[in-house]
């Protein structure tokens, strides 16, 4: 009895300074903000308590209902376009490739590049006077279609999926690539001898074994697609005209631009309310008997 209270006793003293940090960084902040969503406050003196004030204008701000829409779009393109490219290169690496290492190592190497990096190399890709894209559609005979692509209302969105797109796809795609590397070589050989060909395996074997790990990636790629700032403040600032607008981006210039830290706060509170409700419907869509 001793020795399992000692046991008990040691594992709580090594938790404890982890739980404080995490208390610390993430669930203060939360009741924090949560608090300071209730005021009308604007960062100095005594903010005044107006309930759910701050909560009823947002969703009724077509400015902050276009941030929520941008954001879903975000996330339906990680989810619709990134993982299916990810899980199509894992599935083609794991299959025992020529040349499975670099290749392995070139797609993932935009996942440790800073994504303020990367916004400022894409902002000169897509630069309307000496952008590389311009620059390539003129040389092709298409200076037709050469256009500002993020200053126009109709194409910064769509412009502004692809960096991140392309910066993540090799993350999910190590994911994924270890998590059918991990597949037991038994079962792929008994397919084999059945004569599954290797799409049917693919589809009826590696991708259902895959599940627990696909459902990570899909949780990481919605929550990254509600939380995406960096990137879209970089590359537009959330223009032209708000059409690239995301709830991260709004509560920035809410809070620091127009000093309403109720609101703003309200905001944040609604994306960490968004990233936990997608997370228990997706756990809840995976979840097995």
């Amino acid at each position: 009895m001793n020795t399992v209270f000692s046991n008990k006793t040691a594992i709580c003293l090594f938790v404890l300074p982890t739980l404080l940090i995490f208390c610390g960084i993430v669930l203060v902040p939360i009741v924090v903000s949560s608090y300071y969503s209730l005021l009308d406050w604007n960062g100095v003196g005594k903010g005044t308590f107006i309930g759910l004030r701050n909560y009823a204008e947002m969703f009724t701000d077509t400015r902050a209902l276009h941030a929520m829409k941008n954001s879903l779009l975000f996330a339906a393109a990680s989810v619709f376009i990134q993982l299916p490219i990810s899980l199509l290169l894992a599935l083609i690496l794991a299959s025992a490739v020529k040349g499975e290492g670099f290749y392995r190592t070139v797609y993932f190497i935009p996942v440790l590049i800073s994504t303020v990096v990367i916004a400022q190399l894409w902002s000169k890709i897509y630069n309307a006077d000496y952008g590389l894209l311009n620059t390539l559609l003129k040389e092709i005979g298409l200076s037709g279609w050469a256009q500002d692509w993020l200053g126009q209302k109709k194409t910064a969105l769509v412009f502004s999926f692809i960096p991140t797109l392309w910066q993540y796809i090799g993350y999910h795609m190590l994911l994924m690539y270890a998590g059918a590397k991990s597949i037991s070589q038994d079962i792929f050989e008994a397919a084999k001898i059945d004569g599954a060909s290797r799409v049917r395996t693919a589809l009826c074997i590696t991708i259902p074994l895959m599940r627990p790990i696909l459902k990570v990636c899909l949780v990481f790629s919605v929550i990254g697609a509600f939380k995406v700032f960096d990137l879209v403040y970089v590359l537009t600032g959330g223009g032209p005209f708000f059409s690239t607008e995301v709830p991260s981006t709004l509560m920035y210039t809410t809070i620091f631009d127009t000093y309403r830290y109720g609101y703003g706060s309200a905001i944040s509170v609604f994306i960490i309310a968004e990233c936990l409700v997608f997370t228990g419907l997706i756990n809840k869509f995976f979840k097995t008997e």
